[in-house]
């Protein structure tokens, strides 16, 4: 069994390239609230050590060889039932998106998703809240509201579109803070400056926060002028 803090959130990373393995952990070494306690190549694998250490989250890959994610976390989630599954993928497509969902994941991040959303996504997994990644979530979205088309340029929707709070988000953003010093400075949580910055994501079309930033400066919203009452 590997001793861990009990404070930290431990973490079981799963796929089936050591190079993307190594990159994830190179990614998250400064997190001191995290704990990497072992890895797998497979599901089955992931399985087996389950069986002998205690996990909080398991990082899961979908296509994997001997056992790939979907199965594995069928199983999982039927046999550790404590253990939470957030999905680490290339995948887009909303099929794969769909069976990791029902086969028990409750969160969905691509691998390319930028640092603060990949941390994030773990903190709100481990506490057993649903997360899903900005462009995950556009996904599902588009395949729920077919109708809808929703913004892929920030060039696409004015600064008057945007609510009062929203654009307070975006200046403190454009001011590099992070989510809980905005949150501080609005006097609202961490949870609600999250929400905002996703919507503000989803809404400008922008992969992270650099195009928010750049959102930002093109359309004079990165000076804060005090907190919406």
């Amino acid at each position: 069994m590997i001793e861990t803090d009990q404070n930290q959130i431990k973490i079981l990373l799963v796929d089936d390239h050591t190079l993307v393995r190594d990159g994830i952990r190179s990614l998250l070494a400064h997190e001191t609230n995290f704990k990497f306690v072992g890895e797998a190549s497979n599901g089955l694998q992931a399985i087996h050590f389950l069986e002998e250490n205690e996990v909080d989250v398991i990082l899961m890959d979908i296509n994997m060889p001997v056992m790939n994610g979907i199965e594995a976390t069928r199983e999982i989630t039927r046999k550790f039932p404590k253990v939470k599954v957030l999905t680490l993928s290339m995948n887009k497509d909303k099929g794969y998106i769909s069976k990791m969902l029902n086969a028990g994941a409750i969160g969905y991040v691509l691998k390319d998703t930028e640092h603060e959303e990949l941390v994030e996504s773990i903190k709100h997994v481990s506490s057993g809240q649903p997360f899903f990644g900005t462009e995950t979530s556009r996904i599902m979205m588009e395949s729920f509201m077919p109708n809808v088309k929703l913004q892929h340029s920030g060039n696409d929707i004015a600064p008057e579109e945007l609510t009062p709070r929203e654009k307070e988000v975006l200046a403190l953003i454009a001011a590099e803070m992070t989510n809980p010093e905005i949150a501080e400075k609005l006097f609202i949580s961490v949870r609600t400056v999250d929400t905002h910055r996703r919507n503000l994501l989803i809404k400008l079309g922008s992969k992270n926060s650099i195009g928010l930033v750049k959102y930002a400066i093109k359309h004079n919203l990165d000076s804060y002028q005090g907190a919406t009452p």
